[in-house]
């Protein structure tokens, strides 16, 4: 059993305090993904480069980015730290740090829009049991009203500045890498990022705003494809398929096709963790694949969110299909290759399916980790009978991932059984009310409880196998 595959989990105070700033960065950004990709297709499509250039619709693109994505932004960035107050007035704000700038507020409006809600939020602890009776809601409008255009001025003519010069400043950063060749070695760093769930500090917080910078003055950015290439990932599944032994080997394929199509990139983590040496595999993919990217011009319109390759053949400019998938190609070959000659050099087992659950079980572990969730019991209570189950919700942080594989795997034994109940995947925070069983990962089943005290919930250890799942339908049959 490989070293790393049977140590307990180190959470140091640096990784940890990386991974909450990842998680609330993330929270801003995840939400609103679906109106990014519909600013990428759009952009893709209709600019006079686009695959159908029209100038008319083109005159959305601009609109989209300057106010509605930022606002999007600094809207949910408030929500997250006082509900719709907080949303409100982070709303507010961040269209005055988008007056105060002559760029893309991304960045801007990730720092004033939980700023401002933070503000809010401490006031209206100040005044709490003190508004006179009736006043509530005269107090509760102006409030925010006055704070927020004070906040909205103080944006405008100091914030959006500032965040315009840090923001060119990173950008030159960028074009230096691009200039020098030297932009591969950053995958160096991001790959072992990757597995140890510190990805969404990197690539919401940092290359996000960046790639979106760099996509309104060319049109497209290789940023983006720096993290999300999903090359890197095939190539060690592919070699796992070929070379491995066992459960492995056989677990390989569809875990490739989950990776490569859903875009679910956590999927092969665990093949890395219980052969710590194939992260060699995964750096030199996606250095190779990078490298790839920048020699043939390669750069999608917006961000590839899942990264996979439907994803990164919908974000791809006109003409940039070519130099898209060389890069890809390239990163899953490289991967391949080195993943081979070290599976070939490794010894194996044919027990290393056993290793292979104990390092999911700790990818689970590092991913609850960062997402602030401590490891909570398994439990099940108050079952409910077959009559009373209508619908089953499958929920995770985000809502995507994990709950939709969970979900779909589920839905098929339902349907087979021929039971009358419906199967859905939400975030933990989109429970619906009618909901009657909730199936959560054990680090997330308190939370869920939180948001449906009265549902039963189940708790599992990994979405794609349980034996709960049939436990469940015997149950309600």
């Amino acid at each position: 059993m490989s070293k790393l595959a049977s140590e307990k989990p180190v959470s140091g105070g640096v990784k940890v305090s990386i991974q909450r700033f990842g998680r609330f960065l993330s929270g801003m950004v995840m939400p609103n993904i679906g109106a990014f990709i519909a600013w990428g297709l759009i952009t893709a499509l209709f600019i006079p480069t686009g695959w159908i250039p029209n100038e008319s619709l083109a005159t959305l693109v601009g609109p989209m980015i300057t106010y509605l994505l930022p606002i999007l932004i600094g809207y949910t960035g408030g929500q997250m730290i006082h509900g719709v107050r907080g949303g409100v007035i982070g709303a507010i704000v961040t269209l005055g740090v988008i007056a105060g700038a002559d760029i893309p507020m991304f960045l801007g409006a990730m720092i004033v829009g939980p700023a401002a809600a933070w503000v809010l939020k401490k006031f209206d602890q100040s005044i709490e049991g003190k508004i006179p009776a009736g006043f509530e809601m005269l107090i509760n409008n102006f409030s925010s009203g006055i704070i927020g255009g004070g906040l909205a001025i103080i944006a405008f003519k100091g914030i959006g500045p500032i965040v315009e010069a840090l923001s060119k400043v990173l950008s030159s950063g960028v074009e230096w890498l691009i200039d020098t060749g030297l932009l591969p070695l950053v995958n160096v760093l991001i790959e072992p990022a990757k597995v140890l769930f510190l990805n969404n500090a990197i690539n919401h917080g940092i290359l996000g705003p960046l790639a979106l910078d760099q996509a309104t003055q060319t049109g497209k950015s290789i940023i983006y494809m720096l993290e999300s290439n999903p090359g890197p990932g095939l190539g060690i599944l592919l070699a796992y398929w070929l070379f491995g032994k066992g459960m492995v080997k056989h677990s390989a394929p569809g875990a490739a096709v989950i990776h490569f199509f859903g875009g679910i990139h956590e999927i092969y983590f665990p093949y890395i963790l219980m052969n710590p040496r194939l992260i060699l595999a995964a750096i030199a993919g996606g250095v190779s694949g990078t490298f790839t990217f920048s020699l043939f011009g390669a750069g999608l319109v917006a961000a590839p969110s899942p990264g996979s390759i439907i994803a990164y053949f919908s974000m791809t400019p006109k003409g940039g299909v070519l130099a898209m998938l060389s890069g890809v190609l390239v990163a899953t070959v490289v991967s391949f290759l080195v993943s081979a000659v070290l599976l070939k050099t490794s010894k194996q087992s044919e027990g290393d399916g056993d290793e292979l659950e104990l390092a999911s079980q700790k990818v689970q572990q590092m991913k609850a980790e960062s997402k602030g969730n401590a490891a909570a019991p398994i439990a099940q209570q108050n079952q409910l009978s077959k009559e009373q189950v209508n619908k089953i919700v499958f929920s995770c942080d985000a809502g995507m991932g994990s709950s939709a594989m969970g979900a779909s795997i589920l839905r098929k034994k339902i349907n087979a059984a021929k039971l009358p109940i419906t199967v859905i995947n939400t975030a933990i925070n989109d429970i619906p009310n009618d909901a009657d069983i909730i199936i959560t990962h054990k680090t997330l089943t308190d939370r869920a409880r939180q948001k449906a005290p009265n549902a039963e919930h189940i708790s599992i250890d990994n979405f794609l196998k349980s034996p709960e799942y049939d436990l469940l339908v015997q149950r309600l049959s």
